[in-house]
């Protein structure tokens, strides 16, 4: 039941231009940038801002520094993606986020932050990003802009105006069980993509909640069958980012035979039963010295395990980092707006296709990615803020959240189990990596009768103290936004009778000119539906037309 809410009340209530949800680097760049136009901002995080997250926890990512003044390094750096981007992406969009990122980069200087330095001191390192010290440093920047920090305060629906536009959000602060609600101008969603609780680094707090707000609003999807993104890891590691093996790590069967990774890997897990990895392909000392000091949290794992992994071998696991790490996600335009008016979106929550297509990001773009959309999205919210006045206290209001928001007595089906019947259905190798048609159907079907079962009276419970309401509540709707996205994966993914990037047929292994430059938009749920859009380059367009 939608509550006006005027009846609502709530321990903490702001008002705000613009309200940004999730606070990784992309939602840190959208309130920079909203702050920048002059807006007042309000950020929500489901954990605290500077430490959550995959960037946030991690050691250090690459990301694109690409200088502005060397048109051969641009070039060379738009043109190799875009093969592996399968025609589904716009060149334009390329030089657009490096541009971008690299003037972020630039900034952070500006602003004090200490970047690493070449051994002998003499220039920055801006390529390599220690994430938890960058956050860090953007906290603090944040806080410098005058923007509003809601730490460990996860937004559980959005605010609907009588227009239909996006106007705020409400949630709860999972440390102390208070309510909250902010009445925003516009919306930005950056809560990141879902890696459906495989277990890699930051993928706790990614459970598709942006996904499930947005579609409350009638936002919809695209590129959802780019999703198939699995990495190596170490056994019983969250560590799928291999850097610190690169070209120096060789994987075997687990009958001792040489094999490579990717399609050939998933292979010999599904058919010797394991692999393993070396990194036998170094015997210098210095090498292996420098690994260990840039890698530590990989070798940590390796010293806790008495392993040397330059000399013995140590079973891996292909490890699902799905939306985390892959291209498709809420669909948006030049502007990072949504169909919704009011509602944009950056980061790993939108479709990457712009500029990987149906391919992999790979760290170094997807970080500029987040980097750039986040930023772009911020300053279209804060605009569109100004464009449409500043009523955001005062216009009528209602909730948007359907699925999970309610309070119940008892329930029959819980959290847990709604989640796991999900990830029975998207973490394994023979199902959502090498996927098929009868595989997808019948997940599918699990997907549609649970959804049709159970969450129509699927609600949250009160429990005995404040905090634990506050994250059941927050289980309750995470439950619900991780099986709509693995309905419109698998929605998406079975329309797409081919093999193309991220997207594996074992029934249709070649790809097909029917999907050629063909983008598949998802939405809905209550019915879930799909449909063939031909791609367009608009930004290379819009640019081409400028210049005439």
């Amino acid at each position: 039941m939608i509550i006006q809410s005027k009846t609502e009340q709530f321990d903490v209530e702001e008002t705000a231009d613009v309200l940004v949800i999730g606070g990784g680097p992309a939602g840190a760049w959208a309130a920079l940038a909203a702050a920048d136009e002059g807006a007042s901002v309000v950020i929500a995080e489901k954990g605290y801002v500077g430490t959550s997250g995959p960037f946030g926890v991690g050691a250090s990512t690459g990301i694109y520094y690409i200088m502005p003044d060397d048109q051969e390094q641009r070039d060379t750096i738009v043109d190799a993606r875009q093969p592996i981007a399968y025609g589904l992406s716009d060149p334009a969009w390329g030089y657009r986020v490096f541009d971008q990122s690299y003037a972020n980069l630039d900034a952070i200087a500006k602003w004090g932050y200490e970047w690493p330095r070449t051994p002998d001191g003499s220039k920055e390192h801006r390529g390599s990003l220690r994430g938890p010290t960058i956050m860090a440093f953007l906290r603090s920047i944040l806080v410098k802009h005058a923007v509003t920090i809601l730490d460990h305060s996860p937004a559980l629906e959005l605010l609907r105006s009588d227009e239909g536009a996006a106007a705020g959000a409400r949630g709860v602060n999972k440390q102390t069980g208070e309510t909250w609600q902010v009445r925003a101008g516009a919306v930005v969603i950056t809560t990141g993509g879902t890696a459906f609780l495989s277990g890699i680094l930051g993928d706790k707090t990614h459970t598709g909640d942006g996904y499930l707000m947005a579609a409350e609003l009638g936002a919809e999807f695209s590129g959802m069958e780019f999703t198939g993104q699995f990495h190596a890891a170490p056994a019983e590691t969250y560590l799928t980012r291999g850097a610190y093996r690169s070209g120096v790590g060789t994987y075997y069967d687990n009958n001792g035979n040489k094999t490579k990774e990717g399609r050939n890997m998933v292979n010999a897990v599904l058919e010797t039963g394991g692999a393993w990895d070396q990194l036998d392909r170094t015997d210098d000392p210095l090498t292996q010295d420098l690994i260990r000091r840039s890698h530590p949290i990989a070798f940590q794992y390796f010293e806790r395990k008495g392993i040397d992994p330059f000399k013995e071998r140590y079973p891996i696991s292909f490890v699902l980092e799905g939306t985390m790490r892959a291209g498709g996600g809420i669909a948006i335009d030049d502007d990072l707006a949504t169909t919704v008016p009011g509602l944009f979106a950056g980061g790993d929550c939108t479709s990457r296709e712009k500029l990987t297509g149906g391919g992999p990001p790979g760290g170094g773009p997807a970080s500029a990615w987040a980097f750039a959309t986040g930023f772009f999205a911020g300053q279209s919210a804060a605009r569109f803020t100004s464009n449409h006045g500043r009523q955001a206290a005062t216009r009528k209001v209602t909730a948007a959240g359907r699925f999970g928001v309610q309070q119940q007595a008892k329930r029959d089906v819980s959290a847990e189990d709604i989640i796991e019947i999900v990830r029975d259905e998207m973490l394994p190798l023979d199902k959502n990596y090498w996927r098929s048609g009868p595989g997808m159907t019948a997940s599918l079907a699990r997907f549609e009768s649970t959804w049709r079962d159970a969450i129509p009276g699927f609600g949250w419970v009160a429990q005995a103290t404040a905090k634990a309401t506050a994250r059941d509540r927050l289980r309750t709707r995470e439950a619900a936004a991780l099986l709509a996205a693995g309905r419109w994966i698998y929605a998406s993914a079975l329309e797409r009778t081919e093999s193309r990037g991220l997207h594996r047929r074992a029934d249709f292994p070649d790809s097909s000119r029917a999907f050629e430059g063909q983008h598949l938009i998802s939405g809905g749920l209550d019915n879930v539906w799909v449909r063939k859009v031909p791609h367009v380059n608009t930004l290379s367009d819009r640019l081409a037309l400028q210049a005439v």
